[in-house]
């Protein structure tokens, strides 16, 4: 067997993810009733990124795990953003 190293997050930290994720979430949906023309979508991407960051990091535990997770999850996010962005200039270029 290997030697694991483990972590123990104290539930303070979760409640207080908890708690910025739920204010996120808030100020997403108050960012919809607010008229910002093409900002709208682009300030609620931004703050879904941020959602996601936490979550990916907190509690999936990324942030604890071995770097080639982290690395793995960068690389599928960017061929997500680049199969995203083909789609894009097919549609604008057509």
């Amino acid at each position: 067997m290997s030697q694991e190293k483990t972590h123990i997050i104290p539930y303070k930290t979760y409640v207080y993810v908890l708690l910025v994720l739920l204010c996120l979430t808030f100020i997403s949906v108050a960012v919809t009733s607010i008229e910002l023309g093409t900002l709208t979508v682009t300030v609620a991407l931004v703050l879904a990124s941020i959602k996601s960051f936490l979550v990916l990091s907190y509690f999936m535990h990324l942030r604890f795990d071995q770097k080639i997770y982290a690395i793995m999850v960068t690389g599928i996010l960017l061929i997500i953003i680049i199969v995203i962005l083909i789609t894009f200039l097919d549609y604008y270029y057509r």
